[in-house]
């Protein structure tokens, strides 16, 4: 499923026209890119846990070559899913 079937599906069951759940999905989805930039975590219960997680520096082989790479520290997205999605 991709966006735009995303937004078709939301109105149809919110009994909404398209256009509101296009600007209800897009302001939901701005607001939790916004909180998880912050560093906060956001939790959708039963649906998905978004957090961000610290990568420490490491050593890597390049494949390649053979040599070893230093890999800076970093901050990275880490999304868990839900108990509803358990299949």
């Amino acid at each position: 499923m991709n966006k735009s079937e995303l937004i078709k599906a939301a109105a149809a069951k919110a009994e909404v026209p398209a256009v509101l759940a296009a600007k209800v999905i897009d302001a939901a989805l701005e607001a939790a890119v916004e909180a998880v930039k912050k560093g906060e975590g956001v939790q959708l219960v039963g649906f998905a846990t978004v957090s961000v997680v610290n990568k420490a520096a490491r050593k890597a082989k390049n494949p390649r070559t053979g040599a070893i790479v230093n890999i800076p520290a970093k901050k990275a997205v880490k999304i868990k899913a839900g108990s509803k999605f358990a299949l």
